[in-house]
């Protein structure tokens, strides 16, 4: 399974957190992640993981084409809804693509853990 990981500056150590504790399943899978988030997961799991661009600087957008392209079966993008982030209008249209290709993508822990369990049912 091809998933991308993403995370806003606020949750980035929620994402590494999450990661860690499933780091078991991440290392079967092929992983994407956007510049900065991708970096400081390597880092701390080790993990290989295809490094897109920085959010702001149009990862985001990489990974919305993979989606578009059916190249993602599915995205962990911990968001920071209380911060306004300066490339929202690439976010948005991220959301937009997985709701049309129907890719599953979970916007915080609790729906990243339900998706996690369901992979290794």
């Amino acid at each position: 399974m091809k998933i991308a990981l993403i995370a806003h500056d606020k949750k980035k150590a929620d994402m590494v957190a999450f990661v860690k504790e499933h780091v078991h399943l991440f290392e079967k899978h092929e992983l994407y992640a956007t510049g900065t988030t991708g970096s400081i997961l390597v880092e701390h799991t080790g993990l290989n993981i295809h490094l897109k661009k920085s959010g702001p600087l149009g990862g985001d957008q990489e990974i919305g084409a993979m989606v578009a392209n059916q190249a993602i079966d599915m995205i962990i993008f911990f968001r920071d809804p209380l911060t306004a982030q300066p490339h929202e209008p690439d976010v948005s249209a991220l959301l937009r693509l997985s709701d049309h290709y129907e890719i599953p993508l979970a916007t915080n822990k609790s729906t990243a853990a339900l998706f996690i369990a369901a992979i290794e049912a």
